[in-house]
């Protein structure tokens, strides 16, 4: 039994490091990038999730964006990053200003708490592209968290630079490789202020 434990431990150890090096730091635009330096691609959620059944899976973007573009089948819950300020609007961008969520701390530790998520255990933050979840996991790791994971392609993936596709999201991401994902939304993977 004790050569068995010892072996699956090994195992796990050896496993979670590699999937870190299937993104090269290097190739990441500075936005992306974290200091922990754990990063995953999307492709690569559903067979790290099997193999970290303790993982912690949240998704990062605002309740809006849940609704109206789409939720990844497999979270444990939502713990957005950022707020929209519909009261102002950010003519560079063309779009309302969003601000840090100043409960994502709380919201986060909801959902820690209700996995049972240990400040060691494996944490994957997804957002649309990868921005949020890195500085969430920045900002988690300010906490103590020592192992959170940021998907660097995100829900909706990055933008096209060229071809027909050119300035929409069509890249790569959870959604454009296809996996699941619905428009219903579940819940009791939801904070729901009443």
């Amino acid at each position: 039994m004790k050569k068995y434990l010892l072996t699956a431990l090994l195992v796990s150890f050896l496993v979670t490091p590699l999937a870190a090096l299937a993104v090269d730091a290097a190739s990441l635009p500075d936005i992306k990038k974290t200091k922990l330096g754990l990063y995953i691609e999307a492709k690569e959620v559903p067979d790290f999730l099997k193999q970290n059944p303790k993982a912690l899976f949240l998704d990062l973007r605002t309740p809006e964006e849940l609704l109206f573009v789409g939720v990844p089948q497999g979270i444990d819950g939502n713990a957005p990053f950022g707020i929209m300020n519909y009261n102002k609007w950010d003519e560079k961008k063309k779009t309302y200003v969003r601000f840090p969520n100043p409960d994502f701390l709380s919201q986060f530790e909801y959902w820690a708490m209700d996995k049972g998520t240990e400040k060691t255990d494996p944490i994957l933050l997804i957002c649309r592209s990868g921005d949020r979840s890195a500085l969430g996991a920045d900002f988690l790791a300010k906490q103590g968290y020592t192992n959170v994971w940021s998907v660097v392609d995100g829900f909706e993936g990055d933008m096209a630079k060229e071809g027909p596709n050119k300035g929409r999201r069509a890249v790569n991401g959870w959604k454009n490789i296809g996996l699941p994902w619905s428009y219903d939304l579940d819940k009791t993977r939801l904070l729901l202020r009443e």
